[in-house]
């Protein structure tokens, strides 16, 4: 027989109650960002909204069921890391649901992660970095918050949501460093740069005001053009117009600035446990990544030290 299609809609009260109650947990065990607490929810919400359509719930869901709706998204057309996300976000439910006495056995225990490639990051050139960060009209104050944004975004290494989040008193001009709150709450500090605080200085001081004269006052460091926080979203569609306007003729990701100054760092002969601290990483595995990109400095290493290099 083959399973209805998912939409999502509408839960049960029973299932929203029960996803309520998990994500509720392990936000306070966890301490997870809201991007990450939404994460989950919405692969839940999915899989519990694909319960009700084909008349099960997820208490009473077995191994079969389980398979059946991974199988079902691959067959929509998600990718293997997609699928193995949504995997760890049920099989984290049915932990928390086994450790409640809510079920007596957890229906994930002998399903297998799918295997994934390892994804490098796409990275942009010094030169295309140069052309991006060249993109904006910095005759306005909107090109100039959009340039003064990019050039901290390389200069830092900061997740979009870091860099959007940031207040007029997370920033120390003097001693040239940024408190910014990472994932898990986690608060770290900082460098900036020569070259951004210049940037970030003219901006504080002659176009940020023009920006909050739209709005009333408020902390945040880069207004949006109605003086107010800007969303992840508005920022990204920011970074594609003036990527656009570049001609990089590359693909960009959300973390593309990012990729790149970790890769640039790292050819220019940066230590991997100094860009791990820098990009706020609890773990060096997830910085490992980059090393496979910074081609040019291990090329460099090799040659430098090799008896036949």
């Amino acid at each position: 027989m083959k399973a209805a299609p998912v939409e999502l809609g509408m839960l049960s009260p029973e299932h929203s109650q029960l996803l309520d109650l998990y994500l509720d947990s392990i936000w306070m065990e966890r301490g997870l960002s809201r991007n990450t607490l939404e994460s989950y929810g919405r692969d839940l919400k999915y899989f519990a909204h694909w319960l009700q359509v084909n008349d099960e719930t997820v208490l009473g869901a077995n191994r079969q069921k389980v398979l059946a709706y991974l199988t079902h998204r691959v067959d929509q057309g998600i990718t293997a890391r997609s699928s193995a996300r949504a995997l760890s976000s049920i099989r984290s439910l049915y932990r928390f649901l086994v450790r409640e006495e809510r079920i007596s056995e957890d229906p994930t225990l002998r399903i297998e992660n799918p295997k994934l490639g390892r994804k490098l990051p796409e990275t942009l050139s010094e030169k295309a970095v140069d052309a991006l960060l060249s993109a904006p009209n910095t005759k306005t104050a909107v090109g100039f918050r959009d340039r003064t944004m990019l050039e901290l975004l390389y200069a830092t290494g900061l997740r979009v949501s870091e860099l959007v989040n940031l207040r007029m008193i997370d920033v120390n001009l003097r001693q040239g460093v940024l408190r910014v709150m990472g994932k898990g709450d986690k608060e770290r500090l900082v460098p900036i740069g020569a070259e951004a605080i210049d940037w970030l200085e003219a901006f504080i001081q002659a176009h940020r005001a023009e920006l909050m004269r739209r709005s009333g006052p408020n902390e945040v460091l880069f207004p949006s053009n109605r003086g107010r926080a800007m969303t992840r979203q508005a920022f990204w569609y920011l970074i594609k117009r003036h990527s656009a306007q570049a001609g990089t003729g590359l693909s960009l990701s959300p973390h593309s600035l990012r990729h790149a100054f970790a890769t640039h760092l790292l050819n220019n002969g940066a230590d991997l446990r100094v860009v791990q601290l820098l990009l706020g990483h609890s773990d060096l595995s997830t910085t490992q990544i980059y090393t496979h990109v910074a081609k040019h400095r291990m090329q460099a290493l090799h040659a430098e030290h090799h008896p036949r290099g």
